[in-house]
């Protein structure tokens, strides 16, 4: 699974829309649906961000590792 669907089917477990995390991101729906559909590549910020939203480490986000581990501390 690429960066992009891991982004979306994290999105989804949690049963939260785009506009969900727009709003965590402070940015818009549409950019978050680019960034699911892989049109645009997410700054890291925004991945940390969202690391420490789901408690997945950036590495699980971007896709180099399958199993999620859960961040420490």
């Amino acid at each position: 699974m690429n960066c992009y669907e891991r982004l979306r089917h994290l999105r989804e477990d949690k049963d939260l829309s785009q506009t969900d995390i727009a709003n965590l991101l402070k940015t818009t729906r549409q950019q978050v649906s680019k960034w699911e559909t892989g049109a645009q590549m997410m700054g890291v910020d925004k991945y940390i961000t969202l690391a420490k939203f789901y408690n997945v480490s950036v590495d699980y986000l971007l896709g180099l590792i399958d199993t999620p581990r859960k961040l420490q501390g």
